[in-house]
């Protein structure tokens, strides 16, 4: 080869490295804004939340908590000094816990038959559900306060909790029913064809496979009702819930103790996440 090819070929390799070079630079440009965003946008989600949990150290001298007036750990000895608030908390844990663990089996089974079976009926099922999901909470509070009151079934904690069975059986089912369709048919098969029968396959096999997909309809179940205001305002009566008294407590002023009830409700909610992402790494 000589000289002159040489010299030609050298400029040419010079102006692919260049682009090259300049792309990687702009993409991680680009990975850098695109973090830099994600991390705005949780802090913006997380702002109500760490105010909520500042000023449950609020040493307030009167009703109102809004102004931060200095550092105190007095609130925190003082939960039950509102009974009226305590029981509204039980009101809504109780209601939280019943509903979700309707919920939770009637949803999985629900989940079971639209992800594996077909079924006459079977896409105006799958119409409801998502239309459950899209509806506003006003359209359905309403309809079912028309419904108990035309039934004359006085309203408190019994329909609240069929509410709040109504209104998350769509999420626990589309949960349950995604990972219903991801599951793979040959494990089953291979248990039958060892002597299992559908009973045992269901509960050494199959459960276990969609047991990730039911804990997380459970606690979103969970999380939908015990924070839930606008169908339990409409179906409540005379119950009061915890999100309710809060509402009526706002006229005269929220006390410091709304606020350490919310932080510990956050923690609780936060430490099962870790622990349930902990035990589903731990399996894989």
């Amino acid at each position: 080869m000589s000289t002159t090819g040489l010299g030609a070929a050298a400029p040419a390799a010079a102006q692919e490295t260049a682009p090259a070079g300049r792309g990687r630079s702009r993409t991680r440009i680009g990975d850098r804004l695109l973090k830099v965003y994600v991390w705005l946008i949780i802090a913006w989600l997380f702002l109500p939340i760490a105010v909520m949990i500042v000023f449950g150290f609020n040493d307030t001298k009167s009703k109102s908590n809004v102004t931060w007036q200095g550092f105190t750990l007095n609130w925190w000895g003082r939960l039950g000094e509102y009974p009226e608030l305590t029981r509204a908390v039980v009101n809504s844990l109780q209601i939280a816990v019943l509903s979700t663990l309707i919920t939770t089996v009637i949803g999985t089974l629900m989940g079971l038959a639209l992800g594996r079976y077909r079924f006459r009926g079977q896409g105006a099922t799958n119409l409801v559900m998502f239309a459950a999901i899209a509806s506003p909470e006003l359209v359905m509070g309403a309809s079912l306060l028309s419904l108990f009151i035309s039934s004359g079934v006085q309203t408190g904690f019994v329909t609240v909790v069929i509410a709040h069975v109504l209104f998350s059986l769509s999420f626990v089912a589309i949960t349950v029913r995604a990972r219903v369709i991801g599951l793979d048919r040959s494990i089953e098969e291979a248990a039958r064809d060892l002597g299992a029968s559908t009973w045992v396959t269901f509960w050494r096999v199959t459960f276990p496979m969609i047991l990730p997909g039911v804990v997380a309809g459970a606690l979103l179940a969970f999380a939908l009702s015990i924070d839930d205001f606008v169908i339990t305002q409409f179906t409540s009566g005379a119950l009061q819930t915890f999100p309710l008294w809060i509402w009526g407590a706002t006229r005269i002023g929220v006390p410091p103790q709304v606020n350490i009830i919310g932080t510990l409700i956050f923690a609780v909610g936060v430490a099962i996440a870790v622990f349930n992402t902990v035990l589903s790494r731990r399996r894989t």
